[in-house]
């Protein structure tokens, strides 16, 4: 079975940072939180959505637990900007060269300021996305935090 050029990238990514990944492919779709957690078989919150936003112009991206809602404004005050607003899906593969459903927490295209929802790292593991809205794989969010030099603070809505 050939793996996807994305999926890959994303292997070739995390082996430049030291990392061995073991991508698992779910030909039903993980394009969402739940049709990940539900795929795997873990938690809501065991899922990491990569979400990619613009702060004042500033492409950056949110890693958030799949249970959790963004709050834009709390991104924003974050990034240090002051307008928070989604990005269209051309600027979401522009800056990471992934489709949105499918972006990695490394391998980008561009160099991106990563934010961290502190939730995330109550676990001992998470799954994010590998590339395409199939793939997935398993990583320790203190590794994850640690590879991506990711800021970790509140980003949750409601809270």
């Amino acid at each position: 079975m050939s793996i996807h050029a994305n999926v890959q990238r994303v292997i070739d990514a995390a082996a430049g940072l030291g990392l061995d990944i073991e991508p698992r492919t779910f030909p039903e779709g993980t394009r969402t939180a739940q049709e990940a957690a539900d795929a795997i078989g873990v938690e809501l919150g065991q899922i990491v959505k990569s979400l990619v936003f613009g702060v004042d112009g500033e492409v950056v991206v949110a890693y958030v637990s799949g249970a959790n809602q963004l709050d834009e404004s709390k991104l924003a005050v974050a990034a240090g900007g002051a307008m928070c607003q989604r990005v269209d899906a051309e600027v979401v593969r522009s800056a990471t060269g992934f489709p949105i459903g499918g972006v990695p927490p490394f391998g980008h295209a561009a160099t991106l300021r990563i934010f961290i929802d502190p939730d995330l790292l109550q676990y001992d593991e998470v799954w994010a996305a590998a590339g395409t809205w199939h793939d997935v794989f398993p990583i320790d969010p203190k590794v994850l935090h640690r590879v991506t030099s990711g800021i970790v603070v509140e980003l949750r809505r409601g809270t």
